[in-house]
């Protein structure tokens, strides 16, 4: 990768399809059938420096904002690959970048951007909250220079590939006068030192490979030197990342839905029946046709998102959209590739079927549909709060 920070779109671009080429589509069955952690590909993008796109040169990173950042998402996606461990660490980090203290950042960032380090999980979400994020249980206590953190996490994918955790808990009671929100803290908590009685790790099958986790905390010593920014504003420090997040995997939704798009086209041509291709009937190419149109509005939103955000403006509203439409859209492409193969997308050798069942996620996660325009709705269009 360009050490040049301001390295255009088409490097990136070029630089990660190459890199994707190295991995066929056999290495992604192989590491979906066995619900894996995709090591070696996650490895080698570190080494190539992507996964440290953000990370300021002074810290051993490339610099890059997050429109460049989102690019290697989509390329990923687009490549026929999964994203999940990247986008994880992207946006994870973001906390610490722009919340952390500048010894945290010495001490971690240089790790991470080595690759010595993975900071890869997020321990936000709880059995009993859901996305009521500040309903959350796990509290932590100050005892002298260190908290004791007790409680549960779930979804906290990759946690067992990680080497830290930022972990949301609660240090205070909520204050009326200053909303549900105060009182919540963020930690950075280095998982390779914490003892199994005070930390356990238990793997969640789900129905696509992003080795998610829940967590067990019973009694976890943490250094108060690791709590990132001030005590009790950690809910503003995870929803100022959240819009990064969002802008990312609505780059990876991009990135699906040219992949679905791309093979449906590819079929459509060369599957004879009836002795014509079936891309020459209107019931094909139409839906086909919709799905582009819907993905390029997307990535639109995604684009002007991630602008706002470079720029220092507020995206909250922008980063919530390209989310919902790029999710949206790269569904409808997925279902229309899948309809375009037919019963041949069932089967695992055309990857239809993986990437299937990983699109919808984002449907639901890293937050629902509902919630968004639950969001639009109260914020944007000023309408009477829903929940």
């Amino acid at each position: 990768m360009s050490e040049d920070a301001a390295v255009s779109e088409q490097e990136i671009r070029a630089g990660v399809r190459a890199l994707c080429e190295r991995f066929s589509d056999e290495y992604w069955r192989d590491v979906d059938r066995r619900s894996a952690y995709p090591r070696e590909f996650v490895e080698a993008l570190t080494a190539a420096g992507w996964l440290g796109a953000l990370i300021p040169e002074r810290y051993g990173g490339a610099g890059l904002a997050i429109s460049q950042a989102a690019v290697i998402l989509e390329e990923i996606q687009r490549a026929g690959a999964n994203a999940a461990a990247c986008h994880a660490q992207m946006y994870i980090m973001g906390t610490l970048l722009r919340h952390g203290s500048e010894e945290q950042k010495q001490q971690w960032l240089p790790e991470i951007a080595s690759g010595r380090v993975r900071l890869q999980a997020f321990g936000v979400t709880e059995p009993d909250a859901g996305l009521d994020t500040t309903r959350i249980r796990t509290r932590a206590r100050r005892q002298g220079d260190h908290y004791v953190i007790s409680g549960q996490k779930i979804w906290t994918s990759r946690a067992l590939y990680s080497d830290l955790m930022l972990l949301l808990a609660r240090t205070s009671e909520p204050e009326e006068s200053r909303g549900r929100w105060h009182g919540l803290s963020t930690f950075i908590v280095d998982l390779r030192q914490v003892p199994e009685e005070q930390l356990r790790i238990v793997p969640i099958e789900t129905m696509m490979n992003h080795n998610t986790t829940e967590v067990f905390i019973d009694g976890l010593l943490v250094p108060a030197q690791n709590r990132v920014g001030e005590e009790g504003m950690g809910f503003r420090y995870i929803l100022d990342g959240m819009n990064a997040e969002r802008i990312l995997i609505a780059a990876e939704c991009v990135g699906d839905g040219r992949w679905f798009i791309e093979r449906a086209v590819a079929h459509a041509r060369e599957r004879v029946v009836f002795g014509r291709p079936i891309g020459s009937n209107q019931g094909v190419a139409f839906p086909i046709a919709w799905a582009h149109a819907r993905i390029e509005a997307a990535d639109l939103m995604r684009r002007r998102a991630a602008s706002l955000y470079d720029s220092g403006h507020s995206a909250a509203a922008e980063a919530n959209m390209a989310k919902l439409l790029a999710a949206d859209a790269s569904w409808q492409a997925a279902n229309v590739c899948l309809d375009t193969y037919g019963g041949a997308g069932f089967a695992r050798e055309y990857d239809i079927e993986r990437k299937f069942r990983e699109t919808r996620l984002y449907q639901v996660a890293p937050v629902s549909t509902n919630m968004v325009l639950a969001f639009l709705a109260q914020n944007v269009l000023g309408l009477p709060r829903s929940y």
